[in-house]
């Protein structure tokens, strides 16, 4: 076997779930590799969907995901897509072919390992016919444990050569067990709880394995729960969830956080987001983060507390000590007063003063009609862009699996192929895709992939004809400002979905979305692209909070 192909089988044999890509002529051998050994793979229309739909497939599975790409252009191309993943620590493999070291003036050849390393992912390379196998495990390792993104290379000359056979039987990957946190962190984080009269719990990417554990010490310490926007849904069916803490919190649940005396992120960054720039934590209230890496405690603001452990035994280890001190359940923030408070926490419970007009829906009566029409199981993955709070806020999902949220390098036009590549990891769901015309416009060739692929996908476009952040951004202190680079002629998304092969609908008013229940009675086998003419809201707050961290 030639070192392509043994890489392809080493990783098909090491479990990785799913492979997309474009193919050149650098990663055609180790691709179908991948296809012989069990690995699917999906074509994409580019390698920065490819990428992006490798790590929303990832997410949602809790599978390694893989990207193929050719050469130099095609490792470029999908930049932005390897930059999100690496920022949201995404265990994934790019197979980056690469020129041969020989191949100098090659049109393809360029620092692939500085490459890697400016977008925050970890470059890895196959040496020789005699480490290709040991070098692809070191890559998974990496992946698996460390939960990175890594750039593995495959230079030409080395994909070529024929592997011995003494060097190309499989390698097991020992996985790397829970971190538990230390005595004295324990004991430290026991002592906080029992002095806290009004705890709020908030759990992260890194809390979404921990719930029972982060829900037996919240209901022992008297403590509300509420996650980032990347974990909604882990505390679905809780009395006491807050839901989102950050930009997207509904007014209520914005009141009931800032007023704790106790916050604890279970692998939460508590940044400007979760954190509305710190405006949702109270000069007096203890500040307590639990991650994995030393690095992350305190990064993003300072905290009274850092423990360094896995979130679901650091909550496990907690409950533990407080039991073995005698200390009994006590009702702490659930207090009747809250409880009752709480029966209206959802934004769907707010009153909305409907600005809609005779041409254009106001983008929550929307939303909240879509959430009521589409069915319950589903995945929702979201695009960036002024619209984003809408389908964040007022858009349910079943589970911490049900919401996919691709934001971690502020990009717009991700949102397509995030819901293509959650979709392919839960076909049992509907996927739903929220974006703005800006960002469907730069990513519509993928549409193609999910009319290939027969998605039933529901693409809600908000379109208001603008980049509607830079809009509302620049124009709120210049009435005055041209705004010529961020506006633009109204398109039809709806004829554009149906040039793809999609089924297309124009929605003006609620009543327009009429169509949508007579869509999904069809069985559909390929996505509705809903073209919502939505009216302006003069500037979403969420991202007036954001844009002052700029």
């Amino acid at each position: 076997m030639f070192v392509a192909e043994v890489v392809g089988r080493t990783l098909a044999e090491l479990g990785a779930g799913h492979c997309f890509g474009v193919v050149g002529s650098g990663n055609f051998i180790v691709t179908n590799a991948l296809r012989q050994h069990g690995v699917p793979f999906t074509a994409a229309r580019h390698e920065g969907g490819a990428a992006t739909m490798a790590d929303a497939y990832a997410r949602v599975s809790g599978r390694v995901g893989l990207v193929s790409v050719h050469q130099g252009c095609g490792l470029t191309n999908a930049a932005t897509g390897i930059g999100e993943a690496a920022k949201s620590r995404t265990p994934l493999i790019v197979l980056a072919a690469e020129a041969a070291s020989s191949a100098v003036g090659s049109n393809f050849s360029m620092d692939q390992d500085g490459f890697a390393r400016s977008v925050q992912a970890v470059p890895e390379r196959i040496h020789s016919a005699r480490t290709a196998v040991a070098d692809t495990v070191r890559a998974y390792r990496r992946a698996v444990n460390d939960r990175r993104t890594v750039v593995l290379n495959l230079p030409l000359d080395i994909q070529a050569q024929e592997v011995p056979e003494t060097a190309a039987a499989p390698v097991s990957v020992p996985l790397s067990v829970p971190v538990r946190p230390g005595r004295a962190s324990v004991a430290a984080l026991a002592d906080l709880l029992e002095q806290a009269e009004r705890p709020v719990f908030i759990a992260g990417r890194g809390g979404r394995g921990a719930r029972n554990e982060v829900l037996a010490l919240a209901e022992h310490a008297g403590a509300l729960v509420a996650t980032s926007a990347v974990a909604k849904g882990l505390f679905n069916g809780e009395k006491f969830n807050l839901g989102i803490s950050g930009g997207f919190s509904s007014p209520l649940a914005a009141d009931l956080i800032t007023g704790a005396d106790l916050i604890v992120g279970f692998g939460c960054a508590l940044n400007m987001w979760t954190m509305r720039q710190g405006t949702l934590i109270g000069p007096e209230t203890a500040v307590v983060q639990v991650d994995l890496e030393d690095a992350a405690l305190g990064a993003n603001r300072a905290v009274t507390l850092g423990v360094l452990g896995d979130s679901a035994e650091t909550a496990a280890a907690v409950l533990t000590e407080l039991v073995a001190r005698g200390d009994a359940p006590r009702a702490g923030y659930r207090t009747d007063s809250v409880r009752q408070r709480m029966a209206s926490i959802r934004w769907q419970d707010e009153e909305l003063d409907d600005f809609s007009t005779d041409s254009r829906i106001d983008p929550r009566i929307l939303s909240r009609r879509l959430d009521e029409l589409l069915p319950r199981e589903r995945i929702v993955a979201v695009d960036s862009g002024n619209f984003m709070g809408y389908p964040s806020q007022f858009l349910e999902v079943p589970d911490e699996n049900g919401f996919c949220f691709t934001q971690a390098f502020q990009s717009i036009g991700l949102g397509l192929a995030t819901a293509i590549g959650a979709a392919v990891a839960r076909p049992d769901r509907l996927p739903v895709l929220g974006t703005g015309d800006g960002g469907f416009h730069m990513a519509v060739a993928e549409l193609e992939t999910a009319v290939r692929l027969e998605l039933p996908l529901v693409c809600i476009v908000y379109n208001d004809a603008a980049y509607g952040a830079e809009v509302h951004h620049f124009g709120a202190d210049n009435p005055q400002a041209d705004m010529g680079t961020v506006v633009f002629p109204e398109t039809d998304a709806a004829a554009i979905g149906r040039g793809f092969g999609a089924d297309g609908l124009t929605v003006r008013s609620v009543q327009d979305l009429d169509a949508v229940s007579a869509w999904l009675a069809s069985g559909p086998r390929r996505p509705l692209v809903i073209d919502a003419k939505i009216a302006s809201d003069g500037g979403a707050w969420w991202l007036a909070e954001a844009f002052k961290g700029h």
